[in-house]
């Protein structure tokens, strides 16, 4: 995994990339619907490994909740720890806005992201 990782607030304008990956990765993505949605709402990042966006996440904070909405990494860029590298940004974030625990849904058909949670402590 290379350490150029960066991260930055997801926009409008990185829709279409965030729908691309989201469709690569789920057999049942967001919609461009429900992302617009989330700008509005909720906290929503972008991951970059150097100048490509390889991933994004939506967090939404309430109180002392966190619940962790969306994680999603490129296919091609899975099997490399990004996957943690964004879940440690978002749940760094999540504790930066108060959130002392969180809360998340996977499916159980969804064999890696329930190895990454647990990895994480959930």
């Amino acid at each position: 995994m290379s350490d150029a990782v960066s991260f930055r607030p997801m926009t409008a304008a990185d829709i279409e990339t965030v729908l691309k990956i989201e469709y690569a990765a789920f057999s049942h993505p967001w919609t461009r619907g429900i992302f617009n949605d989330a700008l509005t709402a909720y906290e929503c990042w972008v991951m970059f490994e150097g100048e490509q966006q390889v991933g994004h996440g939506v967090i939404n904070v309430i109180l002392d909740e966190a619940h962790l909405l969306n994680i999603t990494v490129k296919p091609q860029s899975q099997g490399r720890g990004l996957g943690l590298r964004l879940l440690e940004h978002l749940m760094q974030r999540a504790r930066e806005r108060g959130g002392r625990e969180c809360f998340l849904e996977v499916r159980a058909s969804n064999a890696p992201a329930y190895r990454l949670y647990e990895r994480y402590g959930f």
